[in-house]
């Protein structure tokens, strides 16, 4: 039987088309819902807009490894657990697996039910509720950080004024939902962050989301994620 909605969400990262499918199957049938990514580049996509309880990552792929991988979300202050796969079972390779971030570590060729135990025994000493909704929102080549109300192109931070880091978060908990202005008054009243002295009028809600826009959309005139809904609000709308 394969998972509930609440149950943990585990992530497969593997290159190995077989493995990939005999581990999809195994720990479906055993209450996970399982996603699978064929290499690191897919696995980034996949975290960028998903939420995972736990990624099972195989060190040996082509292209970007699951060591490097693993030391940058570690470097991004990403939390999620990592279990890491290899052949190579040498203590060095352990050790390089552990200081890179890595939760646990499992030699191939391995026992599933070995694999079961201790994923098991990682998601018990971390919470295993997925937050509801994606960690990070993907306006085109900016990524807004929902926990840390941080907005991002690449590894730079694009900086917010107090307002913009209030207006960013209210689109954010209600993206793809229309907000009135006078909603957008009222939360930005109550947003200790919003900046009372920049007024809260309709007129100085319109110029703050003229502002924001210019940090966020390729073109202002035509704005493609933070959207006017005519006669009735504005809409943040995410890829």
């Amino acid at each position: 039987m394969g998972g509930s909605a609440n149950s943990p969400h585990l992530l497969i990262v593997d290159d190995d088309e077989r493995i990939r499918g005999l581990l999809h199957k195994f720990l479906a049938r055993n209450g996970f819902l399982v996603t699978a990514a064929r290499d690191a580049a897919h696995a980034r996509r996949l975290l960028a807009g998903l939420e995972f309880n736990l990624i099972v990552l195989d060190v040996m792929m082509p292209g970007e490894d699951g060591l490097s991988l693993t030391r940058d979300l570690r470097a991004r202050k990403v939390a999620t657990p990592v279990l890491l796969l290899t052949a190579r079972g040498e203590t060095r390779d352990r050790i390089e697996g552990l200081e890179a971030g890595a939760d646990d570590y499992l030699a191939k060729p391995f026992e599933p039910k070995e694999l079961l135990l201790r994923i098991n025994a990682i998601l018990r000493r971390v919470p295993t509720e997925v937050q509801t909704g994606p960690k990070y929102i993907s306006l085109g080549p900016l990524r807004y950080d929902q926990d840390r109300g941080e907005l991002w192109q690449g590894d730079a931070p694009v900086r917010l004024t107090a307002t913009e880091v209030a207006l960013m978060r209210i689109f954010a908990s209600h993206s793809g939902e229309v907000i009135s202005r006078a909603e957008l008054i009222d939360e930005l009243g109550r947003d200790r962050a919003g900046a009372a002295d920049e007024g809260a009028g309709d007129r100085a809600v319109d110029v703050q989301i003229t502002r924001l826009r210019r940090k966020i959309e390729p073109d202002p005139r035509e704005p493609r994620y933070l959207q006017t809904v005519r006669g009735l609000g504005y809409m943040l709308a995410p890829d």
